[in-house]
C-alpha cells in the first residue's frame, strides 16, 4: 500500500457494504454519488484489491471486501465511542450515552425509564440500538448493555439486577372470543403466537405439545411483533409477566412454558469515572430492578 487511506474512504466503504449501492450510501452520508464513486476507486487503488463487483441487485461486495468489514466495523465503532467520548467532559451532566437492550426491553421498558432520566438530566442525550444479539461493550459500540445473558470479561462492570419471568397469556377479548385454555391439550384448539424462522424457545418440562413453527398461527421472528399481536388479541402466546400485567393481559397455565431471563446491566470499567455514563447505569439499575419487581 502506497498510501494510508484517510478514515472517510473506510467510512464509505462500509456503508456501499450496507447499502449495496452507490446511491444508497450517498443517501445515509448525505454526500453526492460521485463523491462515493471516487472514495472506492481510492480504496481499491490504495488497496490494489477489487472491493465490488455489479449484480441484479446492486453492488456486490467481493470476498476480499466481505474479509475487511469487521475491521471497518471497528473503526466505526472506535470513531463513535470517540464523539460520545468528546461530547462531554467526564464530571459534567452532558454529552450522550449510548445504550444497547433486547427488543422487548428496549421498546416496551426503557422508553418510559430513559424518559425520566432525561427530565432529570436535560443535557444528556440518549442512544438506544434495538438488537437480541449481544453488542460488544468491549469495542465501544454502547456504553451500556441490558443483557439477558452475564458477560464473563473481567474489563466488564455487570450488575445483576433481577430475574424476568415470562408466561402464557391472551388478551381479555381473545379469551371472550374463544374461551380459556384449561390444559395444555387444549392449547390445540387456540390460535398460538410464536416464532417464524429462528426459534428461540427454551428448555421445557416434558410435555406432549410439540413446539415448532406449525403449531403458530401467528409467525414473527421480532419479540415486538409477537407481542403487538398478542396485545391485539390474535391469540395465546408467551410474553414477560410484568409487561403482561402492566397491560391486562390475563395469564393462563401456570407454570407451563414458563420461564425466566436474568438480568445484567453491563459498562466498561473505563467508564465508570465518566459521570454521565454512571448516571445513566444508576438510574437504569434503580427503574429496572423496580420493573421486575412489579410482576409479584
Amino acid at each position: 500500500m502506497k498510501t494510508d487511506p484517510g478514515w472517510e474512504l473506510y467510512r464509505t466503504f462500509l456503508t456501499v457494504v450496507r447499502e449495496r449501492s452507490l446511491s444508497g450510501a450517498a443517501r445515509s452520508l448525505a454526500l453526492t454519488q460521485p463523491t462515493i464513486g471516487r472514495h472506492i476507486d481510492a480504496l481499491e487503488q490504495a488497496l490494489g484489491a477489487a472491493l465490488f463487483t455489479r449484480s441484479q441487485s446492486g453492488l456486490a461486495a467481493t470476498a476480499e471486501a466481505l474479509s475487511l468489514v469487521p475491521y471497518a466495523e471497528a473503526m466505526a465503532n472506535a470513531a463513535s465511542a470517540f464523539l460520545r467520548a468528546a461530547s462531554g467532559e467526564q464530571q459534567e451532566e452532558r454529552g450522550a450515552v449510548r445504550i444497547t437492550a433486547s427488543e422487548m426491553v428496549g421498546s416496551e421498558v426503557l422508553p418510559a425509564v430513559l424518559t425520566s432520566f432525561r427530565e432529570q438530566h436535560p443535557r444528556i442525550d440518549v442512544e438506544l440500538v434495538l438488537s437480541n444479539r449481544s453488542e460488544d461493550i468491549l469495542r465501544r459500540q454502547a456504553d451500556i448493555a441490558v443483557r439477558m445473558v452475564k458477560p464473563t470479561q473481567a474489563s466488564l462492570i455487570a450488575r445483576k439486577l433481577g430475574q424476568l419471568r415470562l408466561a402464557l397469556h391472551a388478551a381479555p377479548r381473545y379469551l371472550a372470543a374463544h374461551g380459556t385454555p384449561r390444559t395444555a391439550a387444549d392449547l390445540r384448539t387456540h390460535s398460538l403466537i410464536g416464532f417464524d424462522r429462528a426459534s428461540s424457545v427454551p428448555a421445557f418440562p416434558a410435555s406432549d405439545l410439540r413446539i415448532t413453527r406449525d403449531l403458530f398461527a401467528f409467525r414473527c421472528d421480532s419479540d415486538i411483533g409477537q407481542y403487538a399481536a398478542l396485545r391485539a388479541g390474535f391469540g395465546v402466546g408467551v410474553c414477560q409477566v410484568a409487561l403482561g400485567k402492566r397491560d391486562g393481559l390475563v395469564p393462563l397455565l401456570p407454570g407451563f412454558l414458563e420461564f425466566t431471563l436474568g438480568v445484567w446491566l453491563v459498562m466498561h470499567r473505563d467508564l465508570k469515572s465518566t459521570r454521565r455514563v454512571r448516571l445513566m447505569f444508576e438510574h437504569l439499575a434503580a427503574h429496572l430492578k423496580a420493573y421486575i419487581a412489579s410482576e409479584l
